[in-house]
């Protein structure tokens, strides 16, 4: 029995030596994958480009009051198809959009209490890439005054422009690795993780419109005086790389 015994304990060391030879085996090899880690650099990189804004947006408002609200009702209505049918006049798909905004109507309250009117207001929105055509309506719409304007990029022209940005960002990324390993000492490098990242600058929030050019809205035929501006295109290349020997 104490033979059988021993013979089995012997069987076993096998066995409980592999899990440790395994392990021994593979610290050599975690320790080497660490390695570079030593060597890692991050950075970053930007390139731009100004591009001109090629969509225009125009926001109409009117505003009335009135003491019995159908009346307030109706009055805002029909200012507002009024400005609709000028609008739809030169509506094109992907040139110019027509929309009808915020269309509000609530009671005006007396100072001791209860209700002593009504007051609304309606809008809508002309926007798109024809902007002479645009800045023409403006001058036909005598029904709303011009409440606010603004300037985008759309999203054809910004696309357009932004592969060659992300190359320009992408080669100054691998120009700046190279440089800082020389400057360390390496000979070379290697890319890691890293992420490309856009930005158009977005759209520019639609500004109130100064007096004089609702004014100009009420005179047949004059158009609001425009200029677009640039927005810039941006792409960052943020990262890291392994600096080699």
């Amino acid at each position: 029995m104490k033979t059988q015994k021993l013979l089995r304990k012997l069987a076993l060391r096998p066995a409980m030596l592999a899990p440790l030879a395994l392990l021994a085996a593979t610290v050599p090899a975690a320790a080497h994958a660490d390695a570079p880690a030593r060597d890692r650099l991050n950075l970053s990189a930007t390139a731009s480009v100004e591009v001109p804004h090629d969509v225009l947006g125009v926001v109409f408002s009117v505003s009335k009051d009135g003491s019995e609200a159908g009346a307030v009702q109706l009055a805002l209505k029909q200012a507002l198809d009024a400005a609709l049918a000028e609008a739809r006049k030169i509506a094109k798909p992907g040139q110019v959009d027509v929309q009808t905004g915020n269309f509000s109507l609530y009671p005006r309250y007396a100072p001791k209490g209860g209700i002593n009117g009504w007051q609304g207001s309606a809008e809508l929105t002309v926007e798109g890439k024809d902007v002479a055509a645009i800045a023409q309506l403006t001058g036909r719409i005598s029904s709303m005054t011009i409440a606010r304007v603004g300037y985008s990029l759309s999203k054809a022209q910004r696309e357009k422009v932004e592969a060659d940005v992300v190359a320009q960002a992408i080669a100054s990324y691998k120009a700046r690795a190279a440089d800082y390993a020389k400057q360390f000492g390496y000979a070379g490098y290697q890319i890691g993780e890293v992420s490309v990242n856009s930005d158009a600058g977005g759209a520019p929030p639609m500004q109130a419109a100064p007096m004089r050019y609702k004014a100009m809205a009420a005179a047949a035929e004059m158009a609001l005086p425009m200029e677009a501006g640039n927005a810039t295109v941006s792409v960052t290349v943020n990262g890291a790389v392994v600096m080699t020997r």
